[in-house]
């Protein structure tokens, strides 16, 4: 990543990090806005951000894998990379089908099943590149883990906007989405996320800026005191 300068953006629910050369960081907590969707409120922070001047991406889950939500990140210089729910339409061989009744019909000889390595973890993917509705141009990969080829409940599907990326190098780009459950995970476990009772908006933003910040200083100076002692 840092080799590439390429940053990237995501985004579930209304925490959004930014990671750019190895280091992730908080860029935002969001106040849920209750006359808004959750589509809407993603678009108002697409449209505040600057033009993405490296190559940048924006990573989410299957929320957000809307037309609308990548189309808004596009303007903005940002590819896509995110997970699809099963049930999404793709068009293989111009044949419109569920991506969960296509994935039956695979095997592992077919031509376009590779097998690939993340992080010390293998998968069976079926590379499909093509139109998502409303989305050209798109690659679409149905990945299932070694084991489990052909299992409807482990297959897992994802999307990037950037069709030169190689298989390996979309799935690898994914898995830095996780930074955000350990984000959670240490903010309720150490900063108190799950426990502070706020009232206020000011009051909960505010609360929000500091634990942005105390977790800003655990993530640029691992190994000191302030990140070993943070209770």
């Amino acid at each position: 990543m840092s080799s590439e300068r390429q940053t990237g953006l995501w985004a579930p629910d209304r925490v959004r990090h930014a990671f750019c050369n190895g280091i992730t960081l908080n860029y935002a907590v969001i106040l849920y806005d209750k006359t808004k969707s959750k589509i809407q409120i993603i678009q108002d922070i697409a449209a505040e951000l600057p033009i993405a001047p490296i190559v940048s991406y924006f990573l989410c889950d299957s929320w957000y894998t809307s037309a609308k939500v990548m189309d808004c990140f596009a303007k903005k210089g940002f590819y896509t990379i995110g997970a699809l729910k099963t049930n999404r339409i793709l068009y293989p061989c111009g044949i419109r089908q569920k991506a969960s009744a296509f994935a039956l019909h695979l095997r592992k000889t077919d031509p376009n099943i590779s097998l690939v390595t993340v992080d010390k973890r293998q998968f069976y993917v079926y590379r499909y590149e093509g139109n998502l509705n409303d989305v050209p141009n798109t690659v679409v990969l149905l990945s299932y883990p070694t084991p489990c080829f052909g299992i409807p409940k482990a297959l897992r599907i994802f999307v990037s906007t950037n069709a030169a990326l190689s298989t390996q190098e979309i799935l690898r780009l994914y898995t830095q989405r996780w930074q955000i459950e350990l984000f959670f995970r240490q903010s309720k476990k150490k900063l108190g996320l799950d426990k502070y009772q706020l009232r206020s908006q000011k009051g909960i933003q505010r609360y929000w800026l500091m634990m942005s910040f105390v977790h800003y200083m655990c993530c640029t100076c691992k190994g000191t005191y302030i990140f070993l002692h943070i209770e």
